[in-house]
């Protein structure tokens, strides 16, 4: 019987949760196999990740299964791996190519459930086409959210509210909520940071993490200051002002201003 393994994810928290659709992907991979007389080895998975995160160095970012099933497949002489469809592996064109030549550089291809007649090493122009037309449409459904997503968070912005991304020190947030909140003891840092900056304007950024360091003070990780994070501090001074920036919009914040 010909050796194969299985990949299955979700992308939201939410999904990954209540676990529904990780099991039917796992039931039909199961099913699948039994019934076209498959050896299925193992089935990796991943919760809550996006099929589109990819690192500068082309490492999947956070995809921990998926990165176990390529550091395997040199040892476990498999012929295919087992997906609902291509989108659980990629979901776009960079995760693609970078998944792609792990998988043939072990000469390992795909077998996707929904559609039948799909191979990484296909060179049916039919195929190629219907595959080529299923994917792009998968891009644009990923886009047409991304857009969505978009608008809602400039409207956030536009009300001072909190749009996501990063959050400056000082400041905590918490999935839903609608605004940013002080952390009041990294807010007492911020505090002390800018008073040193108006005392001492001629101080470089080595010198400013200098001195937090050498009075006690600690990062967000309860390492010592350096000028990089120094200058990240100061580059949010009109946050700290309470002034909200996302993009190219700026408006008066909803939240609590530091300084």
């Amino acid at each position: 019987m010909p050796k194969v393994v299985g990949y299955v994810r979700v992308s939201t928290q939410g999904q990954a949760r209540d676990g529904y659709s990780l099991q039917y992907q796992v039931d039909e991979i199961v099913k699948y196999c039994k019934a076209n007389g498959l050896n299925l080895i193992r089935i990796y998975e991943d919760r809550g990740i996006s099929g589109a995160k990819v690192e500068e160095e082309g490492l999947m970012v956070e995809r921990e299964g998926l990165q176990n099933m390529l550091a395997d497949l040199p040892i476990m002489n498999i012929q295919s791996i087992i997906v609902l469809n291509t989108s659980r592996l990629w979901r776009s064109d960079m995760a693609k190519v970078l998944i792609q030549r792990e998988l043939k550089r072990n000469q390992v291809d795909v077998c996707s459930i929904e559609q039948p007649n799909y191979s990484i090493y296909t060179h049916d122009p039919n195929d190629f086409l219907v595959n080529g037309m299923l994917e792009l449409l998968d891009q644009y459904q990923r886009l047409e959210i991304a857009l969505k997503l978009g608008r809602v968070r400039r409207k956030k912005a536009e009300q001072g509210g909190y749009a996501g991304g990063g959050i400056a020190f000082g400041y905590k947030a918490r999935k839903g909520q609608k605004t940013i909140t002080v952390d009041k003891e990294k807010a007492i840092i911020v505090q002390h940071l800018f008073e040193l900056k108006a005392d001492h304007p001629s101080w470089t950024l080595k010198q400013f993490a200098e001195k937090l360091n050498t009075e006690g003070y600690r990062t967000e990780q309860g390492k010592a200051f350096t000028k990089v994070q120094i200058k990240r501090i100061f580059d949010h001074e009109s946050l700290y002002q309470g002034m909200y920036s996302y993009g190219n919009i700026e408006a008066a914040g909803q939240h609590q201003a530091i300084i």
